[in-house]
């Protein structure tokens, strides 16, 4: 675990070369299609060193080549936002995207300190299997559902009112 933090550097890494390529004045066409080669490349990469028994891919350790396949899947979503946002311009239905992105630092602290307290105030006033009603195998998405609407509702009201956390 305590070398985990070199695959975690590189991580990071690759979110900096991803925003930089973002910030730059690189043509539209062009970022999409360099997010797209980079990430069929680190996903290839990634099983590649997987496969021939170099360095496994293990998300729980954060093993190098899962850093690697990770970003791989980070830049295609990335692509396919890009795509859709930026290139195509279709903007609105990201809002509530907008929303937790505008205060990430506070989403992301809340999904730490707050989840248990939420699960907690659902179960004691709702009931022990108020998530149940669409049969037990979806009780625990439906869960976190709701968890995930009180977070979102919470960085609304943040929002609206331009109350942003920064680092």
């Amino acid at each position: 675990l305590t070398l985990s933090f070199i695959p975690t550097l590189g991580t990071m890494l690759f979110g900096l070369l991803a925003g930089g390529r973002l910030r730059d004045d690189t043509p539209p066409r062009t970022k999409l299609a360099l997010f797209i080669v980079t990430g069929l490349a680190c996903l290839a990469l990634g099983l590649a060193l997987h496969a021939l028994g170099i360095c496994p891919l293990v998300k729980r350790i954060w093993t190098p080549t899962w850093a690697i396949f990770s970003a791989g899947a980070c830049f295609l979503f990335l692509a396919a936002f890009y795509a859709v946002i930026d290139v195509r311009g279709w903007k609105a239905w990201a809002f509530p995207l907008v929303v937790i992105g505008m205060n990430s630092i506070a989403a992301y602290c809340m999904a730490h300190v707050w989840e248990n307290f939420f699960l907690t105030a659902f179960k004691t006033h709702l009931g022990e299997h108020a998530f149940a009603f669409a049969g037990a195998e979806f009780e625990p998405m439906l869960r976190g559902a709701a968890v995930l609407l009180v977070f979102w509702l919470i960085l609304w009201w943040m929002y609206r009112r331009k109350i942003f956390l920064r680092v």
